[in-house]
Formats: C-alpha cells, structure tokens, sequence
C-alpha cells in the first residue's frame, strides 16, 4: 500500500508545470463567497440545495477535487472519512463538503460505496468552482483546493493545492478547524 501511494505521488509531482497554474479564488480573512448547489449523501441526492446561508453559524470545510472514484481523490476522501472524529471533531458543528464537477448521482453511488459520513455538493454547473477560483482545464474539473470557514463565513484556512498523501496537511486541517470552531 505504501509503495502505490508513494509511486502515485511522485506521478502527481510529475505534473506539467502548466496544469499547475497559480492559486485563485478567495484568501485567508475574506469573506466566503455564497453559494447553492445539489448535494449527495450515502442516503441517495438530497432534496434541497445546500447554501452558505444555510450552514450560517456552523465551521465548513469545502473539499474541492478533480472526479470521484479516481485514485488521488478516492484517497483525499477515504483520509477524510478514516480520520474524521479527530479532524473535524466527530461533526459537531463542523459541516465537511466535498466538492466536484460530478452529478450528484454518481457522488451519492461513491459515497455509499465508500461509506463516507459527510455530504457532498455536485457544482455541475461550475459556478461554486468559478467562485473559488478551483475550474481548471478543457473539462472544467476542479482543482484540488480546500477552504476552512468560519461560523461567521469568513476563510480562515486556504490550501491550494492540497496535497492528498501529505500527513502535515491533514494535521494543519484539524488545527485550522478546531481553531475555527472555537473562535480564536
């Protein structure tokens, strides 16, 4: 196992300098820009939207990834469900998203598949990348960015791009939630 995450990084580091373009979409200290888009759990795709508004007083960890079911997302996200409790403190007024370009039927079949305990929001439409600044390419995938929000919508943490085999970006992740959650 060490080895194929050890031999699919040095792939990912191997990627042209030109799809590594420079970091866009919102800083650390501004506001999060709103959004509202289809969202999937392993129950199946919800009802309603999710929005910024809506999860208003609660810290969001927005999650942005190139497709489901690909090797260096599957690993992000399979991260994100085995060190859950500790990164985003069993969910407790943490709401962890993950995003991506994907139709909300094919995020709610994986996150069943893998069990995944968070939700995530199917930005078809690219206007949840476009706001981020994560669209990149032909495809209009999204790249590997994560942002932590405060209760009170402001960024407080920004990666981009996230590193899915990095153990020092997930540490710094469940400082920068706790630090969130609790207002410091």
């Amino acid at each position: 196992m060490r080895f194929r995450l050890a031999a699919l990084a040095v792939a990912l580091a191997a990627v042209p300098a030109c799809a590594q373009q420079p970091a866009a979409g919102p800083n650390i200290g501004d506001m999060a820009p709103a959004f509202s888009a289809k969202a999937a759990a392993k129950s199946g795709p919800l009802a309603a939207p999710i929005t910024l508004a809506s999860l208003k007083g609660k810290t969001v960890v927005l999650a942005f990834f190139p497709r489901a079911r690909t090797s260096g997302c599957t690993a992000q996200m399979e991260a994100y469900r085995d060190q859950y409790a500790d990164l985003f403190a069993g969910g407790k007024d943490v709401v962890l998203l993950g995003v991506s370009t994907d139709a909300d039927t094919t995020l709610a079949n994986w996150a069943k598949e893998k069990d995944f305990p968070f939700q995530f929001l199917s930005d078809d439409t690219g206007a949840v990348g476009q706001a981020y600044g994560t669209l990149s390419g032909p495809t209009g995938s999204a790249r590997r960015y994560l942002y932590v929000i405060d209760p009170q919508g402001r960024i407080t943490h920004a990666v981009k791009p996230v590193n899915p085999f990095s153990p020092a970006q997930y540490a710094e992740l469940g400082a920068a939630v706790k630090k969130a959650s609790s207002g410091n």
